[in-house]
């Protein structure tokens, strides 16, 4: 088998994974549902590579509004590799204690929120701590973990917990420990990580739920949509009232900041 075969059929382990997860997937759509008719928002948060699953989610093609995507630039934008904005610096950024609460600091929270806390090891502080502000808020808290490279990880937050302790309902990547998956004959490190393709298979199972769910409960949501789909004045249409409605949702957020 060559290296990529053995890749693909490790990517087809990981959709099994996903499929034994349908009971999960299913109730954290009913809860990012009942955010979403309620004109709340479902917050979105992960560092480093995870911010990948977050994009995924909102805002790209086949998604819609309701979801609050935060992107800490300084703790995700990895382009740079070294020097200014340099890996270094993210990877130190994100086990910093305290930085989580300055970030959720900008948005006015409430209980009927929901939220999406991606890490694939579950151990960096900051994915940590969001989660845990999150649930201090009494806002329902689903986790993305590797579930295999978290339990053989070890957590850099202060306590000894993992995200998947600040978490209503926990859901797995299948991706195995340290993510690689494919050896590679002459080398001692694996190549080619599963996490974002376990991870995206997650989240885009769940946004077809709520979508679902929307329909049925008479609000179907405003899809972004390409115009080879619905000819280029409806995509403009639909791309035009999803980001409307975003910028409604996320006023919310701050209409009563600083007010207590």
């Amino acid at each position: 088998m060559s290296p990529s075969q053995d890749y693909i059929e490790k990517c087809r382990r990981l959709a099994e994974t996903v499929d034994a997860q349908i009971n999960a997937i299913q109730q954290a759509a009913e809860w990012f549902t009942g955010s979403i008719l309620a004109g709340r928002m479902v917050h979105l948060f992960g560092s480093g590579h995870s911010r990948i699953m977050v994009e995924e989610m909102w805002p790209r093609y086949g998604s819609f509004a309701g979801f609050n995507p935060i992107v800490e630039l300084s703790l995700t934008f990895h382009n740079q590799v070294v020097g200014a904005n340099g890996q270094r610096q993210a990877m130190f950024l994100e086990n910093t204690h305290g930085l989580a609460k300055r970030i959720l600091r900008n948005y006015d929270l409430s209980e009927t929120d929901s939220a999406l806390v991606i890490s694939s090891s579950g151990c960096n502080v900051v994915p940590i701590e969001v989660a845990q502000a999150f649930q201090q808020r009494g806002i329902r808290v689903v986790a993305i973990i590797s579930r295999e490279h978290s339990e053989a990880s070890s957590s850099r937050h202060e306590s000894g917990k993992k995200l998947q302790d600040f978490a209503d309902l926990v859901l797995d990547t299948g991706a195995p420990v340290g993510d690689a998956m494919t050896p590679i004959d002459g080398m001692d490190t694996p190549v080619a990580p599963g996490s974002t393709v376990g991870g995206c298979m997650l989240v885009n199972a769940i946004k077809a739920e709520v979508a679902d769910r929307l329909a049925k409960a008479g609000h179907p949501p405003k899809v972004l949509t390409a115009g080879a789909i619905v000819g280029s004045e409806r995509a403009t249409e639909l791309f035009e009232a999803a980001y409307d409605e975003h910028a409604r949702r996320l006023a919310k957020l701050y209409e009563n900041l600083g007010a207590d």
